[in-house]
């Protein structure tokens, strides 16, 4: 353990360049200011860091089988992990280095391909806010591998030049030491993490208050139309309840799943649960939603035999008539004739045995722009709805236990949605 006070900018710079380089797992990094990034980048820590964490895509497979030939060649699993100011200048830059490492891959990312890759990109900013949110230090520090912490001071920020801005630097691979300055950066990591949830949840209350208060006006303005109508046109009583009445179902509709989502967001969504035949029930809606979409929808002859499961019935019946009418709206869009939609339920054995629904159409299938926050409120490329049905949808299906998840079909024709549930014992 030991500790050096680094006066030489030269032997700054060098000392920076060689600990990124000695890193075996782990880089923690501050960057105090904007231009404090662009310096580092000027002398190419920021590629020499995006590199070193950047992902072969290796499988699994390809590792056991030729580890050393150029398929297998992979990175040596460096987690990298930047707080920093940024602007357009820098967003771009963060960009074109992760676009040419091989781009950001999320957990998320790897769990839809079947956990095929052994290793995953690991090259992760947070955005301070500049002039900074937080009483962020006005140093930059370096963290690696928690055995070694580099601190480099700046004397004069509004230096382009690493030599001519930075001061004194100090240099540590002792215990105290580094575990302090990796203490204050998950302090800073942890803050940065909680404030941008608390804006983006702000956000999110904000567009749902502004689209739900949108969409009741609607409904209610019809009702308050046809009321009208009804007393200086009597005569016409009939055709205008109807309007009344279709409305009202409308507008009902709309109030009841803005309080799913409220039951959602809180975790105070209540579940009865029963022991039923899911085949019955999918039966069921399938008839239900002939009459609503005129559109075919088959149940597979194999879904024959009882699949019991404990769960909520009228939930599940929400979630599968959910699924059911947004592959019939977006059916509608590509044809203008009569298009199968298939529903069909099958028991998956595991470690857990689950029964699997699927609702398989032939409309326009799923758009790209919407593919990774398909079940996230308001994401719709539909006109019809808030874009509810899938989030409610979700917040269900997890409340039992089970998952969720959508994907185009393979032959490019439409799209199938589908989730799982355990079965009962």
């Amino acid at each position: 353990m030991s500790s050096e006070i680094v006066d030489d900018p030269l032997r700054t710079l060098e000392l920076f360049i060689k600990l990124i380089k000695s890193a075996k797992f782990e880089v923690l990094l501050i960057l105090p200011t904007i231009n404090a990034f662009m310096r580092e980048h000027r002398i190419g820590v920021i590629t020499l860091l995006a590199e070193a964490s950047s992902l072969t895509r290796t499988t699994k497979r390809d590792k056991a089988e030729d580890y050393q030939s150029e398929k297998g060649m992979r990175r040596s699993g460096i987690t990298v992990k930047i707080l920093t100011p940024t602007n357009n200048e820098i967003e771009k830059i963060i960009t074109q280095v992760s676009s040419d490492n091989g781009g950001l891959i999320s957990e998320e990312a790897v769990d839809k391909n079947n956990n095929n890759y052994d290793e995953l990109y690991t090259f992760q900013i947070r955005r301070l806010e500049s002039p900074p949110r937080f009483n962020v230090t006005t140093v930059t520090i370096l963290v690696v591998d928690r055995n070694a912490s580099f601190v480099i001071e700046k004397i004069d920020d509004s230096k382009e030049n690493f030599l001519e801005a930075v001061g004194l630097a100090t240099y540590s691979t002792s215990e105290p030491t580094v575990i302090s300055y990796v203490s204050i950066f998950e302090n800073f990591w942890n803050q940065v993490e909680v404030y941008e949830r608390l804006k983006g949840h702000d956000k999110m209350q904000k567009e749902f208050i502004s689209v739900a208060s949108h969409e009741l006006k609607t409904p209610t303005q019809a009702i308050l139309g046809y009321s009208d109508l009804l007393l200086l046109h009597p005569e016409n009583d009939e055709e205008i309840r109807e309007g009344i009445q279709r409305n009202a179902i409308r507008l009902q509709n709309l109030t009841n799943n803005i309080l799913d989502v409220s039951r959602i967001d809180s975790n105070m969504l209540k579940l009865k649960k029963e022991r039923f035949n899911v085949i019955e029930k999918i039966a069921e809606v399938a008839r239900d939603m002939k009459s609503i979409g005129r559109i075919d929808i088959n149940l597979l002859e194999s879904n024959k035999n009882p699949i019991m499961i404990k769960a909520d019935k009228i939930r599940i019946y929400q979630v599968i008539s959910n699924l059911l009418i947004n592959a019939i709206n977006f059916t509608k869009q590509r044809h203008n004739f009569n298009t199968p939609i298939t529903v069909y339920a099958e028991v998956k054995k595991s470690k857990n045995d689950e029964v699997v629904i699927s609702v398989k159409d032939r409309g326009t299938g799923i758009d790209p722009d919407i593919q990774d926050k398909l079940f996230s409120k308001f994401a719709t490329k539909s006109e019809i709805g808030m874009g509810l049905g899938l989030f409610i949808s979700k917040g269900i299906v997890k409340a039992h236990g089970g998952k969720i998840w959508a994907q185009n079909n393979k032959d490019r024709n439409g799209a199938t949605f589908a989730f799982s549930l355990p079965l009962s014992e």
